[in-house]
């Protein structure tokens, strides 16, 4: 595959993403561990690029957490981008990425800690969204979700099946 196909490709899968997505998540590993969430997130693609944000936010109880990813290809370096904040901030930065079918797997970055996101489209009306951390030589599971489509957007078009 050339990189005008992997492009297109690439394209075909963010614009999948785009609608509002809502549905549960779970802090799976370290001190949080067990901790149940309701998440509900915009999906969207950056004008005139390659790429994808994540905007919303994730309730526990009565407290709302801001949550978002932003990615977009740039050129010879590859998908680059925040998850949250970035590193600058209390998030981690998209140092890397690929598009492989129906799933995105992204590097994650901040000082010391690697990390990777994997967001998976199974179906048009399916997101689950995985981010890992490394330790030692192993990625370990740290937050899952399983977001459902809330809106009623037709993406089947896009599909080249």
């Amino acid at each position: 595959v050339g990189p005008a196909d992997a492009s297109e490709r690439d394209k075909r899968f963010f614009n999948r993403v785009e609608g509002q997505w809502s549905g549960p998540g779970e802090i799976v590993a370290g001190k949080y561990k067990g901790t149940r969430f309701t998440c509900n997130f915009t999906g969207a693609t950056p004008t005139g690029k390659v790429g994808m944000s994540l905007d919303g936010g994730c309730r526990v109880g009565l407290f709302t957490q801001k949550m978002s990813a932003a990615v977009v290809h740039q050129g010879r370096k590859g998908y680059r981008g925040t998850f949250m904040d970035g590193a600058v901030g209390e998030g981690l930065d998209v140092v890397g990425g690929n598009v492989n079918n129906e799933r995105v797997l992204l590097s994650l970055h901040r000082n010391q800690l690697n990390g990777a996101m994997l967001a998976r489209l199974p179906d048009d009306n399916t997101l689950h969204v995985t981010v890992s951390v490394k330790v030692d030589d192993e990625m370990v599971p740290v937050i899952g979700m399983n977001l459902k489509r809330t809106d009623q957007r037709t993406v089947g078009a896009l599909s080249d099946q």
